[in-house]
């Protein structure tokens, strides 16, 4: 059995025994874990002394050629990168959509330390830390710098038999391929849950097949357009190392087997002169850390957040995209993803669905990284030996080939999606369809309190009572308001519940108007409010407060299109031409006053929908985490919190009669519930939209599901 037949049967035994076993595939991770780690020990080794090696047996003027010649290479993948990226919005139908409150809204995303990745003040330090561009950067200084150095035959000669050693140890490695394959491929098929896909399976089917398109055609043809080596042999001596990179999704740990795989080609086809045949030694490692075609075309992502969000990025603005995602792909796509996110204003919670994503696009775009690398491998190495040529007649089949392949991939995606994979907004569905993460009496809704004997002291006029009496305003999500089974719930109602059977005692619930809730709690009308009331200063003069169980942030809910105009504090105080809305809350109104002089604002009432046509804002100010809920609602809006500084509101509990003692019962049993994880948990599901108690479903397998062996 040849050795690829041997991945192959690895790879599918892996996959047959995951669906089996499931996550029950007991030590598979701990040994694909460890072949993955076995390939990576000799590459960085591998990779600084090839480079210094084959640097050092030039002379100055091919090292200049091989950087002019191969950039020149790179920069042109670079071009047919972008273009494929650029295709993705072409397949996607219009949509709308929206997502709760998320914590990455308040944030920055960490400046990119373009030096420190690429210039190593402690080689060592890089060495040890995996740290790939600073290796390579000081292999290529010291390979540079050996070019006129007298006696740098004795260097070499010891170099070259290190060389030799470390590529024998690799092999040695990677005999063990067939099992590793089999570990990572059980482990994958056993623990991924697919569920997760179903919102964003337009995206993951578009990735799959534009980067199947590039790596199987559009990279290998390339190859076969304009060097000697035919296009059925780009791929086939290397598919070894291919199907590896998939699987483990890691390009880096096949870069010493890409290399002797692109040695053999260019010796066995005559595409490079004595003098170059060496050259991948140099041009893998060093253009692995230039942004490759994978790389490149996870861009395609931004532009999907933009449709996902409803702010599609105009083609306008894809010459920034371009220039600004390749300086950032120079380092890790978990920093620069969200970094053009927050550059092109969108929802930074996004970037969930990225690593979502990635789980399955990671392999994919690693096979089209390495694909990528034999590229620039083999048509860089023609390029410097002059064995390249532009062929009018291969050229333009290549290119016939290449669009009648790209038109039907496109075109295809593009009719299967609007037919049969329709994209449906459910914010509706997600709202109305919350209920209350914890397990409660029934609630109780009652017209009004009837009034009662105000002297004692509150907490026994509750315990004698029997019943904790709680006003409150409806709607006011996500703290109160009424699901799609017309049940109460929110975050409020479940600490009411919660507070009530602690003091061992039944909750009942009344609805006020929203201006005179505030007046029926100072008169005792009812015991607590509830509502998300914020603690302004005009409040606090009225009743009594417990201390604030969360805190809220200052900002705007906009239409989509006018996000760019509310970046900043600065930028809002030129606007002129918009109507913005504030709520009836002085402290709100002097807050917004003293930070945007001069801005025209409008007061709306509490009992109006100050998102509706009717209402006619542009932008309204509202607590960022309300209203995110509120644009799940109506998905044309968009929530902005304004940089630099940020402007939070406690939210506490007006409280009954100026009680001392009812006021510092209700403070040590907030900050019991702090220290106890409930409001953790209940600001997880009620504000950011997670339901926290909710055990996960075990994967599929057929162990479990089907033979029902195990529970």
């Amino acid at each position: 059995m040849t050795f690829s037949r041997k991945i192959l049967v690895g790879l599918g035994a892996g996959i047959a025994v995951g669906l089996f076993l499931g996550e029950a595939v007991g030590p598979l991770p701990v040994i694909a874990d460890g072949f993955v780690k076995l390939l990576q020990m000799t590459v960085l080794p591998y990779v600084t002394v090839s480079i210094i090696t084959s640097l050092g047996t030039i002379n100055m003027a091919e090292a200049r050629s091989l950087g002019i010649r191969a950039g020149a290479v790179l920069v042109s993948l670079w071009g047919i990168a972008l273009f494929y990226a650029f295709l993705f919005p072409l397949v996607f139908p219009a949509a709308e959509t929206a997502s709760f409150f998320t914590a990455s809204l308040l944030e920055k995303p960490p400046p990119f330390d373009f030096v420190g990745l690429y210039i190593p003040s402690n080689p060592f330090h890089s060495l040890a830390n995996n740290v790939v561009p600073a290796v390579v950067l000081f292999s290529v200084v010291l390979g540079v710098a050996l070019i006129g150095i007298e006696r740098k035959s004795v260097l070499l000669d010891v170099l070259s038999v290190v060389s030799a050693t470390i590529s024998r140890a690799t092999r040695f490695i990677v005999q063990l391929t067939p099992y590793g394959i089999f570990a990572l491929a059980a482990t994958a098929a056993g623990t991924l849950h697919f569920e997760q896909f179903e919102q964003i399976q337009m995206y993951l089917i578009t990735y799959i097949a534009i980067s199947m398109l590039v790596s199987l055609w559009v990279l290998p043809g390339l190859v076969a357009a304009l060097t000697p080596i035919p296009f059925r042999d780009v791929l086939t001596p290397t598919r070894d190392a291919l199907i590896t990179a998939f699987i483990a999704g890691d390009l880096f740990i096949v870069l010493p087997i890409l290399i002797e795989s692109c040695k053999e080609l260019l010796a066995k086809y005559g595409a490079a002169t004595e003098r170059s045949k060496h050259l991948p030694d140099v041009l893998v490692p060093a253009s692995f850390n230039f942004p490759h075609t994978g790389k490149l075309l996870s861009l395609s992502f931004i532009l999907f957040a933009g449709w996902f969000a409803g702010s599609p990025i105009p083609v306008t603005s894809y010459g920034r995209l371009a220039g600004t995602g390749l300086l950032t792909f120079f380092g890790s796509l978990n920093a620069a993803v969200p970094f053009l996110l927050d550059l092109f204003r969108i929802p930074a919670d996004t970037f969930q669905l990225f690593v979502a994503t990635s789980v399955i696009n990671s392999r994919f775009g690693t096979l089209t990284a390495a694909v990528h690398t034999i590229v620039v491998a083999l048509v860089g190495s023609a390029a410097v030996a002059g064995t390249m040529k532009i062929e009018a007649r291969k050229m333009i089949r290549y290119l016939v080939i290449t669009g009648v392949l790209t038109i039907a991939v496109v075109g295809g995606l593009r009719v299967v999606f609007r037919t049969w994979l329709p994209h449906e907004f459910k914010g509706h569905e997600i709202v109305y369809g919350m209920t209350n993460l914890l397990e409660h009496d029934p609630t109780v809704v009652v017209p009004q309190f009837p009034p009662e004997d105000a002297s004692g002291p509150m907490l026994d006029t509750i315990r004698s009572r029997g019943t904790l009496r709680v006003g409150l305003v409806v709607p006011r999500l996500p703290f109160v308001f009424r699901n799609g089974r017309g049940d109460l719930v929110g975050f409020d109602i479940e600490l009411a519940h919660l507070l009530a059977h602690d003091l061992g005692v039944k909750v009942e619930f009344a609805e006020w108007p929203p201006d005179a809730l505030g007046e029926a709690v100072a008169k005792g009308l009812c015991d607590i409010g509830v509502g998300g009331i914020p603690v302004t200063p005009h409040q606090a003069t009225r009743t009594l407060f417990s201390e604030p169980y969360i805190d809220e942030t200052l900002a705007f809910v906009v239409k989509d299109y006018l996000r760019g105009r509310f970046e900043t504090w600065a930028s809002i105080q030129a606007i002129r031409d918009i109507t913005i809305g504030i709520p009836p809350v002085p402290y709100y109104e002097q807050a917004l006053k003293a930070r945007l002089p001069g801005v025209p604002l409008r007061e709306f009432t509490l009992t109006q929908d100050p998102l509706s046509d009717a209402a006619g804002f542009d932008a309204v100010a509202l607590p960022a985490e309300r209203g995110s809920v509120m644009t799940l609602l109506n998905p044309q809006w968009s929530v902005v919190v304004p940089q630099p500084d940020l402007l939070k509101v406690p939210i506490a509990f007006p409280l009954a009669r100026r009680d001392l003692e009812w006021a510092s019962f209700l403070n040590a049993w907030i900050e019991l519930k702090r220290r106890d994880g409930t409001l953790d948990g209940l600001y997880s599901h009620w504000i950011l939209g997670k339901n926290p108690g909710a055990r996960e479903t075990p994967r599929w397998s057929v162990i479990r599901n089907v033979l029902h062996w195990v529970e």
